[in-house]
């Protein structure tokens, strides 16, 4: 267990309410009692979470210059999940989320945002060079962390050669792959891969994924945001899979979108 603080409305809401994640503390800004801060002070009653408030320069010198939104959590938690444990509660058909690495904490928060909005199992991330689930992490994903199991896997190339034993296709999303993405039928066990920002697919990822698909773009645009590209493929997955059950989804893969973290 490792200590660490995490910041903003929803975020800090979802930590409270989450099972992952137990919150020691919550810290809010002086004078502020509107109704989310309110909503906040009794889910940590409930809790019992002990509540203090302090000045703004404190939380913005907590937050490290973050949008913090008068709120701050000192959390205790496991940081990742154990891969075969995710594996094991996957759906059927599986919808699973490879990243072949990522630079920026934002960009792996918004990742992981999408992939619990359109439902994904889980969430896989190479044991090294990679950001962990920080502070920026858990406020870009809008508390989505507390909705989708996070795993690190000591090697990505292994790691896909597994799920392909188990049945699951891995597609990997290159812009040079050879079929758009909304061609492929996306309701088989799906393991999507997704390279880091600018440099994209390794090789030997590339290499070991069943099929590349690409997502066709207008011409001047090279490439889209990881996080982004990753949400394109997954709601169309989703759709996909909702249209072949007659368009119901299940309580596991709804997902509201909360705009409320996005304001100052």
């Amino acid at each position: 267990m490792s200590e660490d603080l995490i910041f903003g409305l929803h975020a800090v809401l979802e930590a409270l309410n989450g099972p992952s994640r137990r919150v020691t503390r919550v810290i809010m800004l002086e004078g502020r009692q509107d109704r989310r801060i309110v909503e906040l002070i009794e889910a940590a009653r409930r809790e019992g979470v002990p509540v203090s408030r302090a000045p703004r320069r404190a939380l913005d010198r907590m937050a490290g210059g973050g949008s913090h939104q008068g709120v701050v959590a000192s959390i205790t938690r496991t940081a990742f999940e154990d891969p075969d444990a995710v594996l094991s509660r996957a759906a059927d058909p599986a919808l699973l989320v490879v990243l072949d690495g990522v630079d920026d904490p934002r960009n792996l928060g918004a990742a992981i945002r999408s992939a619990a909005g359109a439902g994904a199992d889980g969430l896989f991330l190479p044991g090294r060079g990679t950001p962990g689930l920080t502070a920026a992490c858990v406020k870009a994903s809008a508390g989505a962390v507390e909705r989708i199991p996070v795993a690190r896997i000591p090697n990505v190339v292994a790691f896909l050669k597994s799920l392909k034993k188990k049945g699951i296709w891995v597609v990997g999303l290159d812009p040079e792959g050879g079929e758009a993405y909304d061609r492929f039928d996306l309701t088989q066990p799906i393991a999507v891969v997704l390279g880091a920002e600018g440099r994209g697919l390794r090789r030997l990822a590339r290499e070991t994924c069943d099929i590349l698909l690409r997502i066709p773009l207008r011409s001047g645009v090279e490439s889209l945001n990881l996080a982004v590209a990753a949400g394109v493929f997954l709601f169309e997955a989703d759709r996909q899979r909702r249209a072949r059950s007659g368009g119901s989804l299940s309580p596991r893969r709804s997902a509201a979108v909360d705009r409320s973290d996005l304001a100052p």
